[in-house]
């Protein structure tokens, strides 16, 4: 998906966060006004990651307003929401990390799927104080639940939740238990593989970066020590080399006849990319031979996987943007036709008959909506008949593709088996796709 590169582009602009390095990449999730900003506000100060004068800037009365850290646009700060995905980074002694402060609100869930596409685990927020905590079978927030369920369509690894303003109910402890409880079950149900719980106070710091002792009852670890646990995703070695073509440059020199004169360039999608390699150009279906890989930085080197590389053929091969290279025996063929499961995010709703264009890779395609199979329930989790799927929901769907595309069922391949639909009067991101 597109969306891969805006976490990318977050660890490439800081020079010491090499691509390859054990950074974690995360996001923050839930619904609005759980507290996202202001718990990556505490993580930056209690880090030490704050600059003073930046730190002096974000003075209201005395007071650190930790959530101004992250709304860096002006509409955010009047609205006191967050709208648009904000990248900030932080290390400690063992570990760099990537955070992604998500949207809450249901208006902006196509920003906050962009965010949880390429990530390696995901924080849900939960307000304690926006749920009837005195009950133990009390009912989740659908934003919460909306969430939480696109991070298992995601397939993000890890899913920690952290239930926040527990410091403003009078019993926390009975609090925490029941919400607790309500997540598990509502986990359990959804098939959700959820790494913690931990109770925290983002405004006063409680269990986030330093640990309040056995505040309501819980004797875990803290926020960050769970995060600088949970394992980062590795590249997709396990799959057949797919490489999406972004950029093709010609050499300047015209005397080099032993090979192709164009170095294609792009991100190792799945698989490894290696000199010597026989491989095939989709959609053309010509073969030829890797004669040589370079790295980002212009390096040779006989090998790269999961990173940005640059590859020379053997001969002269019709190749273009969007074109996929692939490994000639791995027998991946283009499809007309997928299922697919799809987080519809547009305001228009998603009907049968309806043209748009897929982005997969690099690779624009028409594709046309051929039925609506059903829509998810979120609230109950049933599949139940729908002809149209209604902004921010979920649904199965059939697609069909004006020209093929290289995909994989998204359960192998989070690259291959993954691609947007654009509508294509207002050019405005309206699906993810995830291939069945």
């Amino acid at each position: 998906m597109t969306t891969t590169a805006n976490f990318d582009a977050a660890i490439n602009a800081v020079p010491h966060f090499a691509p390859n390095a054990n950074a974690l990449k995360f996001i923050t999730c839930g619904s609005v006004d759980d507290g996202k900003s202001t718990l990556i506000g505490r993580l930056l100060v209690d880090t030490k990651a704050v600059l003073q004068d930046h730190l002096a800037g974000v003075q209201r009365q005395g007071e650190t307003d930790l959530a101004l850290l992250t709304d860096g646009l002006s509409a955010e700060r009047e609205q006191g929401i967050t709208i648009d995905v904000a990248y900030r980074y932080f290390s400690t002694e063992t570990r760099k990390f990537i955070i992604g402060d998500a949207p809450g609100h249901e208006q902006y869930t196509r920003n906050m799927v962009t965010a949880a596409s390429s990530a390696d685990a995901a924080v849900v927020l939960v307000d304690a104080t926006k749920l009837d905590w005195h009950d133990a079978q009390l009912t989740l927030l659908p934003q919460t639940r909306r969430h939480s369920l696109l991070l298992k369509l995601l397939r993000v690894p890890s899913v920690v939740f952290a239930i926040n303003k527990l410091d403003a109910v009078e019993d926390a402890t009975l609090a925490y238990q029941n919400i607790q409880g309500a997540l598990a079950k509502f986990a359990t149900e959804a098939g959700i593989n959820v790494k913690a719980w931990v109770p925290v106070s983002a405004l006063k710091g409680w269990n986030v970066v330093d640990s309040h002792a056995n505040w309501c009852a819980y004797t875990g670890p803290n926020l960050l020590q769970i995060l600088e646990t949970l394992p980062s995703t590795p590249a997709e070695a396990d799959v057949a080399l797919s490489f999406p073509v972004q950029w093709v440059e010609k050499f300047h020199d015209s005397n080099v006849t032993h090979q192709g004169r164009r170095v294609f360039w792009g991100r190792v999608a799945t698989g490894n990319l290696s000199v010597g390699q026989s491989v095939k150009v989709f959609p053309s279906g010509q073969t030829a031979t890797v004669a040589q890989v370079l790295s980002a930085t212009r390096q040779e080197k006989s090998e790269v996987t999961g990173q940005s590389a640059g590859l020379v053929l053997d001969r002269e091969v019709d190749v273009s943007r969007g074109d996929w290279i692939v490994a000639a025996d791995a027998g991946l063929e283009g499809q007309r036709q997928i299922d697919a499961t799809i987080a519809w995010m547009d305001d228009e709703p998603l009907v049968a008959g309806r043209l748009y264009w897929a982005l997969h890779g690099h690779r624009w395609v028409k594709a046309k909506v051929q039925r609506v199979v059903n829509r998810l329930n979120i609230n109950t989790l049933a599949k139940e008949e729908a002809s149209e799927l209604p902004a921010n929901s979920v649904g199965h769907v059939t697609l069909a593709f004006q020209e093929p595309l290289i995909t994989l069922p998204f359960a192998k391949s989070r690259i291959l088996g993954a691609l947007i639909l654009v509508d294509t009067a207002s050019h405005k991101t309206s699906g993810a796709v995830l291939v069945n």
